[in-house]
């Protein structure tokens, strides 16, 4: 159990029930003592309390008033009643309105800790029923999306059954390739995972901005609108996909629902003859064209020139052409191209990354129709050349174009020479030099991010917490805080 309110006016008393609860085998990770019913009810009201152990005779708000009155809110603690000789029939009259049981003062230690005992038996019990209510409503309401030819009266019945286990207010629906590792911290949220390869968020809608906040803060989330009946949670859902879909390929966190605009207002799509030509090319000194193709695509569909479901059907179609056609030659396996759901990525450009990278290794199989040595000297000029200009806009086009080496080639062999690819090696000195900076300047986090070659701060800052685990702010402050203690 989690927080108890002892609700007494007699200080000695009160304090002498906090003695005993903390002596008991029962443990509260927070005890709150109040002299009076106003101030307990204040806090009923706006926390979650488990427990009140309340006297019935008290100025301003009395137990028999403090115990009707909480009834009404949305979460009832259980109830432990004290009471003088004189005062019995009140508290068979708060029995009555759901009190666990009571207590003569003087208070006995022995009484008072079976009780606590008995309550934290009930909450277990509760708890394991409510785990497996939870369980059986979310089996439901996946049961709901992944079934496409369900009736509407069908859902009707099941939110007749749980509609007490369900949101009676507004909701929206999250799709998201977030997968959270702590459940514990998703209070409030609906969490159906693994939906088509998305996780999918039923969230009340009034929430929605401090759970963005607290749960999706750096993740790549769809969004509906808001609906208020469980028969609409399939089009919420659809909703929330498209959203996702449309951020995936706008490289944006968070995309919330508009409108659909799908193949009817897109001017092109790509033909099957078109992937054909492109596969073909692979083993050729063409893999370059692959390469542009792709990321004219990625451009045109941002542009939406292609909507997303045909950027996504063009993609699968490329991948399973590739996997069909040189699987047997290269002993490949469709596991080795992991990249099948391509909204299990955060964004397209992460995606293409590395689907570039897949066709680079088929291509150098193919090939194998580079010099090893002078290739090695040509990634150690541009090791130097990263390592001079890393503060100005550097991609992996500009350092192999300065070396003279096609795109594709120049990504393959990076990573086999550097040891990891283009990107996480300039990650890398980006950030050994922004630590550098937050080490031995006092110059602004934005500044920083600027000096190393970051235009977006929050991009920087969210690169720099993956590499450290802390944000600038926090290391620069414990670095100061080391320095501080060996001066000392």
């Amino acid at each position: 159990m989690k927080k108890l309110v002892i609700c007494e006016d007699e200080k000695m008393i009160r304090m002498g029930i906090k003695s005993i609860v903390m002596r008991s085998s029962v443990e509260f990770e927070e005890i709150i003592l109040c002299s009076n019913g106003e101030e307990a009810y204040e806090i009923i009201k706006n926390q979650k309390i488990d427990v009140l152990i309340t006297d019935i005779r008290m100025p301003k708000k009395d137990g028999v008033t403090l115990v009707k009155e909480i009834q009404d809110l949305p979460h009832v603690p259980k109830v432990i009643v004290i009471s003088g000789y004189d005062d019995f029939s009140y508290a068979v009259e708060l029995l009555r309105y759901g009190a666990k049981d009571y207590l003569l003062k003087p208070i006995e230690r022995e009484k008072l800790c079976q009780v606590l005992e008995q309550l934290k038996k009930e909450f277990t019990e509760e708890g394991i029923k409510q785990k497996d209510i939870g369980q059986i409503v979310n089996q439901q309401l996946k049961y709901i999306l992944l079934n496409s030819n369900i009736s509407e009266s069908e859902i009707q019945g099941i939110e007749d059954s749980f509609k007490d286990y369900y949101y009676q207010e507004e909701f929206k629906v999250i799709c998201s390739n977030y997968r959270p590792k702590d459940e514990t911290k998703l209070y409030s949220v609906i969490y159906l995972d693994d939906i088509y390869d998305q996780s999918v968020f039923i969230i009340k809608a009034e929430a929605e901005q401090e759970i963005l906040e607290n749960i999706f803060k750096d993740q790549y989330v769809g969004i509906s609108r808001s609906y208020y009946k469980l028969t609409d949670l399939i089009a919420a859902y659809e909703e929330a996909l498209y959203a996702r879909k449309l951020g995936f390929i706008k490289n944006k966190l968070i995309t919330r629902f508009c409108s659909i605009d799908e193949d009817e207002d897109c001017k092109e799509a790509v033909s099957k003859e078109t992937i054909g030509q492109m596969v073909q090319k692979l083993g050729t000194d063409k893999v370059d064209e692959v390469i542009k193709f792709l990321m004219h695509s990625s451009y045109k569909a941002k542009q939406g020139l292609i909507s997303p479901r045909q950027f996504e059907d063009m993609v699968t179609l490329l991948i399973d052409n590739i996997i069909d056609t040189y699987k047997n030659l290269l002993n490949y396996e469709e596991e080795d191209i992991d990249l099948i759901n391509i909204y299990s990525y955060d964004n397209v450009d992460g995606f293409l990354e590395l689907l570039i990278e897949q066709m680079e290794k088929i291509n150098e199989k193919l090939t194998g129709d580079f010099t090893e040595y002078k290739n090695k000297q040509k990634i150690k000029k541009a090791v130097l050349f990263i390592q001079d200009n890393y503060s100005k806009n550097l991609n992996m086009a500009v350092v192999s174009n300065h070396i003279s080496m096609n795109y594709s080639l120049f990504s393959s062999l990076f990573k086999q020479v550097v040891g990891m690819n283009f990107v996480t090696y300039l990650k890398n000195i980006r950030v050994s030099e922004a630590k550098r900076l937050l080490e031995l300047t006092d110059k602004k986090v934005i500044e920083i991010s600027n000096m190393v070659g970051y235009e977006n701060e929050k991009n920087f800052m969210k690169i720099f917490k993956s590499v450290c685990g802390v944000s600038p702010s926090e290391y620069r402050k414990n670095v100061q805080v080391g320095k501080h203690l060996v001066n000392k």
